[in-house]
């Protein structure tokens, strides 16, 4: 019975988009309306947290790397790229600088 349960809430619901507060509320439902018992609905709520946690997570590296390759493709310098440069142009300035200064 729960295992029937945990499929349709992923199907209809869809993992990644629950909310705590909605697990603990649909759980709450299931024990009141008698189709789980109070030890059934906290193992079926832990573990739908921990699937849509797992889930979002994913979504989320998922996300990252579309990200990563999108801007690759687009050649758009970074941030970090932009300081290093700045940084080794000041120390460029500053060697030259010094050999000005030893003529």
């Amino acid at each position: 019975m729960i295992d029937l349960l945990k499929k349709a809430v992923l199907t209809g619901m869809g993992v990644a988009s629950l909310t705590k507060e909605k697990i603990d509320e649909f759980s709450q439902e299931l024990i009141d309306k008698g189709k789980l018992s109070e030890q059934e609905g906290e193992k079926f709520m832990l573990e739908m947290r921990k699937r849509a946690e797992e889930s979002k997570e994913a979504l989320r590296n998922q996300t990252d790397k579309v990200v990563e390759a999108t801007l690759n493709r687009m050649q758009l310098v970074r941030v970090s790229d932009l300081e290093k440069l700045q940084s080794e142009i000041a120390g460029l300035r500053k060697e030259i600088e010094a050999l000005r200064n030893k003529e």
